[in-house]
């Protein structure tokens, strides 16, 4: 009897370091799909230069992805009209320029991202 308890030992053992090897393992796991489209890389990177009154912005886009650019301006006086361009559709491996202006100085510039539909 001693011989059975201890083969049922051993067998509890090795089943039990099984399971714990194969937690141990990553899974491969398929996301769903607004976690991939959360996850895929998007987004021109833009460079944005002030010069006095003037704005420039250089936009890259390394992705497949379309992104439409826009540059925005604040301007630094309180009667200066900040202003917004339009819509720019950087493509795959493009570079797009944005341009914008202020009579005065500028308070700050950016540019803002969205998918092209």
């Amino acid at each position: 009897m001693r011989l059975s308890r201890r083969t049922a030992s051993v067998s509890v053992a090795v089943a039990l370091v099984l399971t714990l090897a194969y937690e141990a393992v990553p899974h491969a796991r398929v996301p769903a799909d607004d976690e991939r489209e959360r996850a895929a890389p998007f987004g021109a990177a833009c460079r944005i230069r002030v010069d006095d009154s003037r704005v420039t912005a250089y936009c890259h886009n390394p992705y497949p992805e379309t992104d439409r650019v826009s540059l925005h301006v604040e301007c630094a006086r309180w009667w200066d009209i900040d202003t917004d361009s339009s819509p720019v559709e950087a493509g795959p491996a493009q570079t797009v320029r944005l341009k914008g202006r202020c009579w005065k100085e500028v308070g700050d510039a950016w540019v803002s991202h969205r998918k092209a539909s």
